[in-house]
């Protein structure tokens, strides 16, 4: 291996927007993220369904003849 070309490892502090904080190791010192596991719907379970404009409304309106066909 060459000396002097690989950066600095570092024990660094991850800062989330909800306010939870961990350590890890990266080549910067701290990092600053939107979202994490502690808040990420995936791992909490916590799916949130934003609804812009009426869209899952038009789109189950829209596809509701399709499902009564296959009921039947």
């Amino acid at each position: 291996m060459k000396k002097d070309i690989h950066p600095e490892y570092h024990k660094t502090l991850v800062h989330c927007a909800c306010g939870n904080e961990f350590e890890t190791g990266s080549t910067k010192k701290e990092i600053k993220v939107e979202i994490c596991s502690m808040c990420h719907p995936f791992f909490t379970g916590k799916q949130k369904l934003i609804d812009t404009a009426g869209r899952v409304e038009r789109f189950k309106s829209k596809y509701a003849k399709f499902n009564k066909n296959k009921a039947l």
